[in-house]
């Protein structure tokens, strides 16, 4: 896959996708939304071979998604925090839980609440001007000039 090509092409989708479009980078920002930020902490809770984790974590940080803080000096480490773009993408992340559980949803699955009420959030895109859920009849792709 070209990341150049994606990165500058006219598609919003490609460009996105550029930065955080496979499995492990979603995955990552899902356990950052959840606190984790130790490299251990990442690799732990998604069994991956850390010399993708530490790839993974370097695109998502050159990516401008999340930051990397150094937090002792002696040794050496470093935590992994979620900037305003991660932040950004958290309700992108929900969306598509929410697909996955409609489309791919047998056996237990983990649910997102809301945190004041305990309430099972179901997420939703919507439209912000208008307030309408998105669908094929409300939207149409147009290219640039």
């Amino acid at each position: 896959m070209d990341i150049e090509k994606l990165s500058s092409g006219t598609c919003p989708i490609s460009r996105a996708l550029a930065l955080v479009g496979d499995a492990w980078s979603a995955l990552i920002l899902r356990d950052a939304s959840r606190g984790m930020t130790q490299f251990d902490q990442f690799r732990t809770s998604l069994g991956i071979a850390p010399n993708i984790l530490s790839r993974r974590l370097k695109a998502l940080t050159e990516a401008g998604v999340l930051e990397k803080r150094r937090y002792s000096e002696r040794p050496p480490r470093d935590e992994y925090i979620l900037t305003p773009a991660g932040i950004d993408f958290l309700p992108i992340l929900a969306a598509m839980g929410e697909w996955g559980r409609r489309h791919n949803g047998a056996g237990e699955l983990s649910q997102l609440v809301n945190p004041a009420t305990g309430a099972p959030v179901e997420a939703v895109v919507i439209d912000r001007t208008t307030g309408e859920l998105l669908s094929p009849a409300n939207m149409r792709l147009e290219m640039p000039a």
